[in-house]
């Protein structure tokens, strides 16, 4: 899970950071440390179907609307 960024010739420091935010950032490090910090209940079968109903219902509007 580190993230190493070495310094190219002729770079600046604020360059360096930059990158070093971008590939942490593009690593989704901090999204999955944020998501693990706190316990979350896991969703009841009621509410996964009425989610999986919605789902089903978008790809067909999406569908649909595709070929007009």
């Amino acid at each position: 899970m580190a993230i190493t960024v070495l310094k190219n010739s002729k770079e600046s420091p604020e360059r360096l950071i930059g990158r070093f935010n971008k590939k942490v950032q593009q690593s989704r490090v901090i999204v999955t440390l944020k998501s693990k910090r706190y316990r979350s209940k896991k969703p009841s079968a009621q509410k996964m179907r009425s989610a999986a109903l919605m789902r089903d219902k978008y790809r067909k509007l999406k569908e649909k609307s595709k070929f007009y």
